[in-house]
């Protein structure tokens, strides 16, 4: 399955660079160097989505980071301790699912994905108050 062309655009036009490769009936999208936000341990990594043949009307499912990224203050990252096997790499797996209504077929892409993501990262980096 080819990206559909409207996120060929708009991931061209961001300049992000990345990879199509078909594993298992899945579309892997391979962001090369994806930038993290502060409050990890590493300043970029590989970030993996998979898409699978319904897309984009079927939501993608979780996410997969290469190599392993942590919290700098080595809090853990819940749902992130599992590595799985994709494309001949060890990723980290993302356990992140969307709930009903989440993903509205037709409107959502790869770009609102990426910034689900995003919202996620900076979300789990954030620092409890102390009391």
């Amino acid at each position: 399955m080819a990206l559909p062309q409207p996120d060929v655009e708009f991931l061209d036009a961001r300049g992000l660079p990345y990879t199509v490769t078909e594993e298992a009936n899945m579309t892997c999208l391979v962001f090369h160097g994806y930038a993290l936000p502060k409050g990890y341990n590493i300043a970029q990594s590989d970030l993996l989505i998979r898409l699978s043949p319904g897309f984009p009307d079927v939501p993608p499912d979780m996410w997969w980071f290469s190599p392993a990224i942590a919290r700098d203050d080595g809090q853990a990252i819940p749902a992130t301790e599992h590595v799985e096997n994709h494309l001949g790499r060890a990723w980290q797996r993302w356990s992140r699912h969307l709930g009903p209504g989440q993903w509205r077929s037709g409107t959502d892409d790869v770009q609102t994905y990426l910034a689900m993501i995003a919202r996620e990262l900076q979300r789990t980096t954030v620092k409890e108050a102390v009391a």
